[in-house]
């Protein structure tokens, strides 16, 4: 990507991304570069990519500044893994709490530190407390939130009254205990309620999925118990497109669809390293890449042909299954779990609890307001 772009920092990142391949240069927070496409792709298509990305600690929106530069506004989160977006509503998944957002165009408009420059704002409203239970995927239900809660090998439902009310367990898994047997960590919702899962393997003892890792994944049919498909190599973001269900297989690099019937599956595209994190959107297909964790003994039978590849995010072209472009991190980001896409979202942007300025945002029935102080508040109709 030598003629790429670099992505321009928004708030919260101390200095502006360095050029791609600007030398002699020190590194600067989330140093990135793009493929000089993308950002005319995310105009066309009125969309943003949002990220998580646990081991750096961050919620990230890229999204297009115009035909030809990227933006990118990175929040900080505890640990942040699964999430979802639903219409006007985003849930998160932290280290040990569930946050739940509701977007207020109106708010965004008026955003105090930059007016007039996002159509999406995403403000926390509710905060559900987990404890430390290892929550992946995350969706809203029928009923609800809905969790994959991997510590204790359950989807579960977090509704406020308890930490969390398992629901389902795989039918190898005996008992609901905090052991993580077989690392449960994919779901799909279809007419509100979970349909299909994934787990790294189909064994019912403390982190038995450890042993035989590469071979040993699992597809379940929540419905039925039944296993769909066996010996996958790290499976992770299971979703359905147009009724058709997609899957990624982390330890080979392949984006797949399952045939359900016939219980097997294709390769649509051929990633270069571990991928986790997928939506698809309009035909476009985008994965997120983690580079391999070292000195890491569950992952040590994983290989690339070239293992120094950049984290980041590849979009493919779902029927052809051709490489469109890359988001590639030189710096700080590692490993990437979820991946969505933030539909109608020119320039999103998100609030955490950690700046204050989230307290400011008051939303009631009908009207929205920046408050600047008590006595003065600036009211914007809905």
């Amino acid at each position: 990507m030598t003629e790429g772009n670099s992505l321009v920092a928004s708030e919260l990142l101390s200095e502006p991304i360095q050029q791609h391949g600007i030398h002699n240069m020190p590194s600067v927070p989330f140093s990135c570069s793009s493929s000089p496409k993308l950002p005319e792709l995310l105009s066309k298509l009125k969309c943003s990519v949002a990220i998580s990305t646990y081991q750096a600690g961050k919620i990230i929106f890229i999204s297009a500044e115009n035909n030809t530069r990227l933006t990118m506004l990175a929040r900080n989160f505890i640990n942040p893994m699964g999430f979802e977006i639903k219409e006007d509503k985003m849930v998160l998944a932290t280290k040990d709490e569930i946050v739940f957002f509701e977007n207020s165009k109106t708010l965004a408009a008026h955003y105090p530190n930059k007016k007039n420059t996002y159509d999406n704002l995403f403000l926390p409203r509710a905060t559900f407390y987990t404890g430390q239970v290892d929550i992946h995927d995350i969706a809203f239900g029928a009923d609800g939130i809905w969790a994959v809660n991997t510590s204790f090998s359950c989807i579960c439902r977090v509704t406020g009254n308890y930490n969390f009310i398992p629901v389902w367990k795989p039918p190898f898994i005996s008992e609901i205990v905090c052991e993580d047997r077989c690392h449960l960590n994919g779901m799909v919702m279809l007419h509100g309620k979970p349909k299909y899962v994934t787990a790294l393997g189909n064994t019912n003892t403390l982190f038995g999925w450890k042993e035989n890792l590469v071979n040993s994944g699992v597809l379940i049919d929540v419905d039925t118990n039944e296993i769909i498909l066996e010996k996958l190599c790290v499976p992770h973001s299971p979703m359905l497109y147009k009724d058709e269900l997609y899957l990624l297989l982390s330890g080979t690099g392949e984006i797949v669809k399952v045939d359900i019937q016939k219980r097997k599956y294709e390769v649509v595209a051929q990633t270069d390293g571990f991928c986790r994190g997928m939506d698809i959107y309009d035909e476009y297909i985008f994965v997120g890449m983690s580079k391999l964790r070292q000195n890491s003994s569950s992952f040590s039978k994983i290989s690339f042909k070239d293992n120094n590849y950049a984290a980041g995010v590849k979009i493919y072209h779902l029927p052809t299954g051709a490489f469109v472009g890359e988001i590639a991190y030189e710096t700080s980001v590692e490993e990437i779990y979820g991946l969505k896409i933030i539909e109608n979202a020119v320039r999103p942007n998100i609030l955490n609890t950690t700046d204050p300025i989230y307290k400011y945002s008051l939303s009631i029935p009908n009207h929205a307001y920046w408050a600047k102080d008590a006595e003065k508040m600036n009211i914007k109709s809905l």
